[in-house]
């Protein structure tokens, strides 16, 4: 099935670039990027055994997609977007087809509204204020470890979604809804993601809000209510780069005699061109956890180090080490994705990635 389906993707492709080429005025790009590594991490299973894999994504996340736009005069264009994720090292894709980007909109003078599913405005915001760049391993700037009782991140793309972007000069802003399409009332499911960032002088500056709502509990007349918030600056000058962000997150529980989950996550880093195709980046992530019983926060601390080398303007080398650690006994690890199965947990990846 999902063969057949990546089969129709890439006819389609070919149909919308042909139909492109034969319209002055339409520009279709198909466009990708290909990541892929050898890691080893410490602690990978149960019985505290490493493990040395390859990786799908070391640096970023491997991905593909189609996107394009119509001059429509005025000023006015009509743009769209279609991009799914790729397990390289297996071949398989990522989720949905088109899980990461699928949308259709306007875009003018005044801004771009888009209508499908996106990423948010958080999420856009947020990965330019992380010293790693939202790399799948060794970075927590979307969420932390995939252990304790939650990662304390954010929702990085919306269902059911309307999007405006927009800017006036230095000033950035945009507004993510995701329709909760529930019968039960409009507030029921619903999403809503906003950022504003300033950049000038090399110095950038972000703020962001985001809140998620679950369904109605009949019980209590409430519902689950995510709240996450960020702050961050970072500023470049010469070969230097630095990094500093803090989030806030806080989910108030529905239900009756539930805990409310709260954190504050807080990192920083460095990046220093040691040549103009060799960069050195380093950067530290740590997680607060409250409102947990007495002897459980496990306040986890990853340390981070990376060494890119671009062989040209589209193709790296790329080597990171990370080392993560908890307190009071409680179980860690490097990844968003895997559960830890100790209280530190240490990885090294080399790999090789291509923007095309």
């Amino acid at each position: 099935m999902k063969q057949s389906a990546i089969t129709l993707a890439i006819l389609s492709a070919s149909a919308v670039l042909a139909t492109g080429a034969a319209q002055a005025q339409s520009n279709v790009q198909v466009y990708g990027l290909i990541d892929a590594g050898v890691e080893n991490v410490s602690h990978a299973a149960a019985n505290g055994s490493g493990v040395t894999r390859v990786v799908s994504g070391g640096m970023n996340t491997s991905r593909w997609g189609l996107r394009g736009s119509e001059d429509l005069g005025g000023g006015l264009k009509a743009v769209f977007q279609l991009e799914g994720g790729i397990l390289l090292d297996t071949g398989n894709q990522d989720g949905a087809l088109f899980r990461r980007q699928a949308n259709v909109g306007l875009e003018g003078n005044w801004g771009k509204v888009v209508l499908g599913r996106s990423f948010t405005n958080v999420y856009e915001t947020v990965i330019a204020f992380d010293p790693m760049g939202f790399a799948p391993s060794y970075s927590w700037g979307t969420s932390g470890p995939a252990t304790g009782p939650s990662k304390y991140g954010f929702t990085t793309g919306f269902d059911n979604l309307v999007k405006y972007t927009g800017g006036n000069g230095n000033l950035k802003y945009g507004v993510s809804v995701g329709l909760g399409e529930q019968t039960t009332g409009g507030a029921d499911s619903r999403k809503l993601a906003t950022n504003v960032v300033y950049n000038s002088n090399g110095l950038g500056l972000m703020a962001t809000w985001e809140r998620i709502n679950g369904n109605l509990v009949p019980a209590t007349g409430n519902r689950d209510e995510n709240t996450v918030w960020h702050l961050g600056a970072n500023y470049e000058t010469g070969a230097w780069k630095f990094w500093g962000v803090v989030r806030d997150f806080r989910t108030v529980a529905g239900k009756a005699a539930t805990a409310d989950v709260k954190a504050t996550t807080v990192w920083g880093g460095v990046a220093y061109k040691v040549q103009p195709n060799v960069t050195l980046t380093g950067a530290i992530y740590h997680i607060d956890v409250k409102n947990v019983a007495a002897g459980k926060d496990a306040d986890p601390t990853m340390y981070v180090a990376r060494v890119r080398y671009a062989l040209s303007k589209r193709t790296d080398l790329y080597v990171a080490g990370a080392y993560a650690k908890s307190k009071n006994g409680q179980l860690t690890g490097l990844s968003r994705d895997d559960a830890g199965f100790d209280t530190n947990q240490r990885g090294l990846i080399s790999g090789i990635q291509h923007r095309f």
